[in-house]
């Protein structure tokens, strides 16, 4: 029996498709991400942003950001957007330049 491959970076056990919020900020000191960084590897994830998965990428040289955030599915990502969009602005990177939702068509992690 022959089976078909699986198609890059695609995994079999994937039963829905994912959804990505990515927000870019501008104006994103190193003290600032490294702040955020280590909150959000030591605080726990807030149940109102049921997000699977969390990225944080940071230019110094052009002070810009940007943040992924991995979500189940529609429901959480509503419950996720709305609990962010919320969120006072100290509490974020830097000045927010744009929200963009994406639905997730491939991925791989080692």
């Amino acid at each position: 029996m022959t089976t078909r491959p699986v198609p890059y970076g695609l995994n079999r056990k994937e039963a829905k498709m994912a959804l990505a919020r990515a927000v870019t900020f501008e104006g994103v000191d190193s003290q600032h991400m490294a702040e955020l960084a280590k909150q959000i590897q030591n605080d726990p994830r807030p149940d109102d942003i049921p997000a699977t998965e969390i990225v944080m990428l940071h230019n110094e040289a052009a002070q810009t950001s940007q943040v992924i955030l991995f979500f189940e599915n529609e429901d959480d990502y509503a419950r996720g957007d709305a609990a962010l969009n919320a969120m006072p602005s100290d509490d974020t990177p830097g000045g927010r330049t744009s929200v963009t939702k994406y639905t997730v068509a491939g991925r791989m992690t080692t």
